[in-house]
């Protein structure tokens, strides 16, 4: 009897050691890589969705902000439902959600049945991505090693993006538009089933419950701010669809702040906000998403309604930019450790700054190698080496129990930053074409839109110089 006990023990023993570092990293970049690919693989899909649903432009819109609004404005619950209740469940709840919606809105048959498949999918993404940065920082220790794992992190998520107008052209052109959403399915299947068997559970919940009022506020805080930002192309900065959430979503988020402040467990502990690296690498993000999230979006519209290019052509004319976001992201944790995070966000931002200023340049007979490789390659070089270190400080120095909200934040941030600055650029772009569809207008817009973006991350340089710490902080 005693030999088939210690047989059993020794069976039992491997399954309570945890899965290897790559393998946890690839899960994780793997759910990263689907929320992120769904932000911008539908745009190429848009005008197929039309024809096959009989949407009209204010459809077409919610295809896209039903996702985003949702995505945004469940994000910091989502973080913090990891920390309480389980960063692994959390992984598996978001994933699976985001997986049945994908099924939903590939097989919908009507436009409002589409709406509601693209907003569950903002939902359970808001739950997953949290969780991907979470797990992935739980399982590698400070140093060198969970830099080169923020690294990759970066590198895919950026990735996701970056690949959304190549997949969605050739999904588009080989299948149906069904397919951009499909496709979802069977990978997130994989990924599902590889979680729950290898992933470990974490949590640092210690009992507590969740702020139900807090997490209300900042919901809807978010969701209408979102909201409003995203109106503003439809109906402009000044109409009351507009205005109206813009300044009800700040107020909303102004009385989470107040319940936050007098809330025995708050969802957001606001001290944390006076740890320097997490407030600085956060407002950071925030300048740097609202400037580069709208590259690939004015590099798309410009390769199709100036240059020519068919949707596919468009999406791999972006291939050598999609790589140089990789190189990137691989690069800076590499240099880390000699010259700090501060120095290398720095400089990433200013190679970002002179590929934005060079793409301000563009015209409307500009070749592929002036007017979209070489300026793209710098963007996106930019980016990746500033995304790594600043995702590293802002999850640096803070308790154990405090990172999935911390990991909400980072992407509630990015995100947030994306959809202002994607609002504005497009207004101003729109405005300085004066409703002209040539290509010389909308070219003079583009260039528009690229010299602002050069000016924001040009102070967000000087911010990150001033605020950001020279090194990541310890976990007190």
């Amino acid at each position: 009897m005693t030999p088939m006990l210690e047989a059993a023990e020794v069976t039992r023993t491997p399954r309570r050691t945890g899965p290897p570092t790559w393998l946890v990293v690839a899960l994780t970049c793997a759910g990263q890589f689907l929320v992120v690919l769904d932000i911008s693989v539908v745009n190429v899909a848009l005008p197929s969705m039309r024809t096959g649903l009989g949407l009209g432009e204010q459809g077409l819109q919610w295809v896209v902000n039903a996702y985003a609004i949702a995505f945004a404005g469940f994000m910091l619950l989502g973080g913090r439902a990891g920390d309480l209740y389980g960063r692994k469940r959390m992984f598996l709840v978001g994933l699976g959600l985001f997986t049945l919606a994908s099924a939903a809105g590939g097989l919908a048959q009507d436009g409002w049945q589409l709406l509601v498949a693209r907003a569950v999918q903002g939902l359970g993404a808001a739950v997953l991505a949290p969780s991907t940065l979470t797990i992935l920082t739980a399982s590698v220790p400070e140093g060198a090693a969970r830099a080169r794992a923020i690294g990759t992190w970066t590198a895919v998520g950026a990735g996701g993006g970056a690949a959304g107008g190549l997949v969605g052209g050739l999904l588009v052109e080989t299948l149906s538009w069904r397919w951009v959403l499909l496709i979802n399915v069977p990978v997130g299947a994989v990924v599902l089933c590889a979680a729950a068997w290898f992933l470990t559970e974490s949590r640092a919940g210690d009992g507590r419950r969740l702020d139900l009022p807090g997490a209300l506020l900042v919901t809807a805080g978010l969701g209408t701010l979102a909201y409003g930002i995203s109106q503003t192309e439809a109906a402009g900065w000044t109409a009351p669809a507009t205005l109206l959430p813009l300044l009800a979503g700040p107020a909303l988020l102004g009385a989470f702040l107040a319940v936050e402040a007098r809330t025995a467990s708050p969802l957001m502990p606001l001290g944390l906000l006076r740890v320097r690296s997490v407030s600085s690498a956060n407002v950071s993000m925030f300048l740097c998403g609202s400037a580069m999230f709208c590259m690939w979006f004015f590099m798309t519209l410009y390769a199709q309604n100036v240059l020519g290019y068919t949707p596919l052509e468009a999406g791999l004319a972006l291939v050598p930019s999609s790589l140089a976001v990789i190189l990137g992201s691989k690069l800076a944790p590499r240099l880390m450790r000699p010259v700090g995070p501060r120095n290398v966000a720095v400089l990433g931002t200013l190679v970002a700054v002179a590929g934005f200023a060079w793409q301000s340049t563009m015209t409307a007979d500009g070749s592929y190698a002036t007017s979209v490789l070489f300026p793209g390659i710098l963007m996106m070089l930019g980016a990746g080496l500033a995304g790594t270190p600043l995702a590293s400080l802002a999850t640096s120095g803070t308790a154990p129990e405090e990172a999935g909200l911390v990991s909400g934040l980072v992407n509630t941030s990015r995100t947030m930053g994306g959809s202002l600055g994607l609002a504005v650029l497009s207004t101003l772009a729109a405005s300085e074409s004066a409703g002209s569809a040539t290509a010389r207008s909308l070219t003079e817009g583009y260039a528009l839109a690229f010299r602002v973006g050069a000016g924001v991350l040009a102070a967000g340089v000087v911010l990150m110089w001033v605020w950001l710490p020279r090194r990541a902080a310890q976990v007190p």
